[in-house]
């Protein structure tokens, strides 16, 4: 393939995932505000347009026309610059995720990923760790207590449950033998998912992810009762809305990974088989990694409103005295399944 044909097919790529990330998040608040409402017996948004099917176009003009206040006591450059971190590392993240197998289009075999590097998921545990300078930043710029309190916790709660998450892509990569998102698709053919063998990693990831992404009930960084908004508390506008954007992207981005390292990511199990031809295979896989991120998504939300908030001495407690001792014992039972079945 010629450099131009790479070019334009990024560029198609980029525009795509791009819109329907920004789509996604959207309805992703409306989401939430229906499931919110179900979970508490209530009907939520159904006034703007059919059903409030319109309410997430009305909440970003209303932010759009919120005036942009800032502090007198903040230092206004990082105070401007947190957000723009914060949306940067969600934004940039999408770059490795494969949210479909190689289509060939006009001759030219695409990869469905905007940038398919052997290095994906170090690409993807680097941003990731840039999320906290982001929230502390924030906080700490902001000149309120409040602000500082909720960025020292995140600070300390994203760097904690790292950790854990960074052992448990340990165990799939293991396996996979690869850093390269693509490959560690490719290995889980059939049913050999790795959330089926090493459920541990599984779980002590999907803990983390939450915690990471400081969803209920790790939302400690943002905690209402105490901390009025946490680091975001004196944030308006659309600064407050890259802030809500994303930590939405950084959502499904926690969800695409869970899917890709241990669910499969767009394989449907034994679809080969089935004498498909190569169009209609790319689209139902193309289906398949969607519904599996949206079934995540469904879960971050109900966890969100059926859990109550973690104390953070619970918080840490279970983050350094369980979580991280269960991540090594899953890279041990790995080790072991490679070495006795040898996977």
């Amino acid at each position: 393939m010629n450099i131009w044909a790479v070019l334009i097919f990024s560029i198609i790529k980029i525009l795509i995932v791009v819109s329907v990330m920004l789509l996604t998040v959207s309805y992703l608040v409306y989401f939430e505000r229906r499931v919110s409402a179900w979970a508490q017996n209530r009907l939520g948004p159904n006034r703007v347009g059919w059903e409030g099917v319109l309410q997430p176009f009305a909440d970003v003009l209303k932010l759009l026309l919120k005036e942009d206040i800032v502090p007198d006591a903040a230092y206004k450059p990082i105070h401007t610059l947190a957000p723009i971190i914060a949306l940067f590392v969600a934004f940039t993240t999408y770059a490795v995720i494969p949210f479909g197998p190689s289509v060939s289009i006009f001759g030219y075999t695409v990869p469905l990923v905007v940038a398919d590097v052997n290095i994906g998921i170090l690409y993807v545990l680097a941003l990731t760790s840039l999320g906290v300078y982001a929230i502390t930043l924030a906080g700490w710029s902001s000149g309120s207590k409040y602000s500082l309190f909720g960025g020292i916790r995140s600070s300390a709660q994203m760097i904690s449950y790292e950790i854990s998450m960074g052992f448990s892509v340990g165990g799939v990569l293991l396996l996979a033998g690869s850093l390269r998102p693509e490959a560690i698709v490719e290995a889980q053919h059939g049913w050999m998912w790795n959330a089926i063998l090493q459920p541990i990693g599984f779980i002590t990831f999907l803990v983390s992810s939450f915690a990471e992404t400081n969803r209920l009930p790790f939302d400690l960084p943002e905690a209402e009762p105490e901390l009025v908004g946490g680091y975001h508390t004196e944030y308006s506008s659309m600064k407050f809305a890259g802030f809500f954007l994303a930590e939405y992207a950084n959502m499904i981005i926690a969800s695409a990974m869970i899917v890709t390292l241990y669910l499969g990511g767009w394989r449907f199990p034994y679809l080969e088989t089935f004498g498909l031809s190569a169009g209609w295979f790319a689209v139902i896989s193309v289906i398949t990694f969607c519904v599996k991120v949206a079934a995540l998504l469904f879960f971050f939300i109900w966890v969100r409103w059926s859990l109550p908030r973690f104390r953070y001495d619970q918080l840490m407690n279970l983050g350094w005295k369980v979580m991280f001792p269960l991540s090594l014992i899953n890279i041990v039972w790995v080790a072991a399944l490679i070495m006795i079945f040898k996977l």
